[in-house]
């Protein structure tokens, strides 16, 4: 058991400082090449941190007693989690629509589809490690944390098909598409993330609503 603990507690520090690099590296390039969906995806990253680290605190007093509810801190912790995601969704619908109407071009998209295709392979590795440590401690607490993962999942491959397609078409609208896209996500992690605050239920529908 606690051996299993302390896998989880590992996961949790791993997901944690992946997505500070993956957010310093996406933003660095997204700002330089001026592609929204990346710099988009690279907050998106700083907020799961927030995120992560309620998580981490949650499996960390799994050390000591079965945790059935959140405490205080991971409330807190989900409530700016999804005050950020809002944010997020705001900034990257108002930037869109900037991009159209002064018909901004990023210069390169290949560092999105190199980042996306690194975040693909993690996260999924990340999702079913997590998924098998939840099941082997009966936790719904880790098993919600791995559904959770599956929206960084689907993430990757919205900012892997616009940075792709526009590499390949050079049309600028397929990164605000995928800027847009990544809003969405944002959107509903944000609502998600206030509902959780609001609930007792560890169970996260995130990305997986046949767990809700």
């Amino acid at each position: 058991m606690e051996k299993l603990i302390r896998t989880a507690f590992i996961l949790s520090l791993i997901t944690i400082f992946y997505n500070i690099a993956e957010g310093v590296i996406s933003v660095y390039f997204g700002a330089g090449d001026e592609t929204l969906a990346l710099l988009g995806f690279g907050v998106d990253s700083f907020v799961e941190v927030i995120s992560g680290i309620g998580i981490a605190h949650m499996i960390f007093r799994m050390k000591y007693s079965k945790v059935q509810a959140r405490d205080e801190f991971e409330k807190t912790a989900l409530k700016v989690t999804g005050t950020s995601f809002y944010l997020l969704t705001a900034g990257l619908v108002a930037g869109s629509v900037l991009n159209i109407i002064n018909n901004v071009k990023p210069s390169t998209t290949i560092p999105g589809i190199i980042i996306a295709a690194i975040s693909i392979l993690t996260m999924y590795w990340l999702m079913t490690s997590k998924l098998k440590v939840g099941k082997d401690l009966n936790s719904d607490a880790i098993i919600a944390d791995a559904n959770c993962t599956k929206t960084c999942f689907y993430l990757s491959f919205i900012l892997l098909a616009a940075s792709g397609m526009y590499e390949l078409f050079n049309i600028s609208y397929f990164d605000v598409l995928g800027s847009l896209g990544i809003a969405y996500f944002a959107f509903k992690e944000g609502r998600e993330a206030f509902e959780k605050a609001k609930s007792e239920n560890l169970i996260c529908s995130c990305g997986d609503h046949s767990e809700s």
